[in-house]
């Protein structure tokens, strides 16, 4: 239970991240491929940890 919340809160940090870079170097083509990515890849961390913590408790 706990991993999954260290894991909640570190993909919703690299995510909120990610967006900041990613508004910062809105006008670099290959930032946003990065940082767009990296925000996904946070996102998709933040879901999957949420979903485990929820299978945890039932």
């Amino acid at each position: 239970m706990v991993i999954s919340i260290i894991g909640m809160i570190i993909g919703i940090i690299v995510a909120i991240v990610g967006c900041v870079y990613l508004v910062r170097e809105k006008d670099d083509k290959d930032s946003r491929k990065i940082y767009g990515t990296i925000s996904v890849i946070g996102l998709a961390v933040f879901v999957a940890m949420l979903v485990k913590l929820i299978f945890e408790i039932m």
